[in-house]
């Protein structure tokens, strides 16, 4: 089955020329359904029943995956054994009329505005690694970008005469968000002062390094923020993107209207914006009480 993953990779790539993120994902959920299939006794793609797949998707999905996770895995799944029928390799493509589940949405997880204040503040000291963590963190929460897309930055994106970076999101749509003077000045100082030091031969021109001098991987992101959080003494479990839904929810709560904030994270549809409207239930009920004449 894992010959059948490699040989349907090959052909989106040259087919559909997918970019490299979404080809490691697309090739990780693959793996892990046809892993999920052996284990339990599936020998073939032909032996797969529609039980089976929801019998994946719900023990993914009890395993702690995010609903766009799972979803992701069911787009997966339904590409590839579309692809086995046109070639001729599957008799049935059970899941031609499932759904995404849409029905197990979660709220985004989101900080307060001080757990903001604790996690910016928990980079301490003026030492080069600081002052980069510091930079990124200021970044997330200042702009709502994607940790691939901060990875990806490159000095000459940030504008700051302008106000503005500018990004490369999914389906590389560029785009310019705005950060505010705390992101500017963290940024400014690490370039002046930290970025030099963690220069080495052969560096490219990434924003943001690594204590290698190259480019910062979304894990090394990812662990610094889980690191930073830990220093901040914040339970809850976070990742960059907690400071991206943070970010949008902030921006909500204090008037900013929707579609501005659809077009600041780059979303193409404004319902997944949308979300954002549900998380803080206790504000809404404190305005129905203040403005409702009969609250």
């Amino acid at each position: 089955m894992l010959a059948l993953v490699e040989q349907f990779m090959d052909f989106v790539c040259l087919e559909r020329g997918l970019s490299p993120n979404t080809h490691e994902a697309y090739l990780a959920d693959l793996r892990s359904f046809t892993s999920y299939l052996e284990t339990h006794h599936v020998a073939t793609f032909n032996a797969v029943s529609r039980d089976d797949v929801l019998d994946y998707l719900m023990s993914e999905r009890d395993r702690g995956l995010s609903v766009n996770s799972v979803s992701r895995r069911l787009v997966a799944i339904k590409v590839f054994l579309a692809y086995l029928c046109r070639e001729g390799l599957l008799d049935q493509n059970v899941t031609a009329v499932m759904e995404s589940p849409r029905l197990w949405r979660i709220l985004p997880s989101v900080l307060s505005e001080r757990e903001v204040v604790r996690l910016l503040e928990a980079p301490i000291g003026n030492t080069r690694y600081a002052l980069r963590d510091r930079a990124i963190l200021e970044c997330f929460y200042g702009t709502g970008m994607r940790v691939s897309e901060l990875a990806d930055l490159r000095q000459g994106d940030i504008h700051f005469d302008s106000g503005y970076i500018r990004c490369r999101g999914k389906g590389n749509r560029v785009r310019v968000v705005p950060f505010g003077g705390q992101a500017r000045a963290a940024v400014e100082r690490y370039l002046a002062e930290s970025r030099p030091k963690f220069v080495r031969e052969g560096t490219d021109d990434h924003l943001f390094l690594s204590y290698r001098g190259r480019l910062f991987s979304r894990k090394g992101l990812w662990k610094m923020v889980k690191d930073c959080a830990r220093l901040a003494g914040i339970s809850k479990s976070i990742s960059p993107h907690t400071l991206r839904h943070s970010f949008a929810s902030h921006l909500l709560n204090n008037g900013a209207p929707l579609r501005v904030i659809q077009e600041m994270l780059g979303h193409a549809d404004i319902g997944t914006t949308q979300i954002y409207t549900h998380i803080d239930q206790g504000r809404l009920r404190s305005v129905h009480a203040r403005f409702h004449p009969r609250a």
